[in-house]
């Protein structure tokens, strides 16, 4: 995978996650995708990182993989806290195509700039062309290894 989007190490020998955007008041369980799995954030990148050039995901395509389809808002902050990690961000969007996370990538036709480059077409509405370029996760990967607990 692209580098590793966390913090450096706390004094406990945890990994100190950066500003993941998750709301000040979202307790760690929120942030983390659902309570007692630290590794969600991870468990996504992991799902980011292979999504195939020309082709796009949703947040909720991506939390549906990841057997919680509640946490297409975790999805996004795990995105934005792995802004600066090289994975392709950019090819996820919203259920309608919208490319609602274009803000996080220094400037307002970034996004749109980089999936037009990858072949990605648009609708008149400045949405990507869904129905062409989805790319869904749980049609596309092997199932997601079930986690002890």
């Amino acid at each position: 995978m692209a580098s590793d989007p966390r913090g450096a190490s706390d004094p406990a020998g945890r990994r100190a996650r950066v500003h993941d955007g998750a709301p000040a008041s979202a307790g760690a369980g929120e942030r983390s995708g659902q309570a007692g799995d630290p590794d969600f954030f991870d468990r996504v990148w992991e799902v980011v990182a292979q999504i195939p050039r020309g082709r796009v995901t949703t947040y909720g395509d991506i939390a549906e993989y990841l057997s919680l389809r509640s946490a297409a808002r975790t999805v996004g902050w795990a995105l934005n806290a792995a802004a600066a990690s090289g994975l392709p961000a950019h090819r996820v969007v919203n259920r309608f195509g919208a490319l609602s996370g274009r803000i996080h990538f220094g400037g307002p036709h970034v996004m749109e700039d980089l999936l037009r480059n990858e072949g990605i077409t648009f609708d008149d509405d400045g949405n990507v062309n869904i129905e062409r370029h989805r790319w869904r996760p749980i049609d596309e990967l092997p199932p997601p290894a079930t986690r002890p607990g």
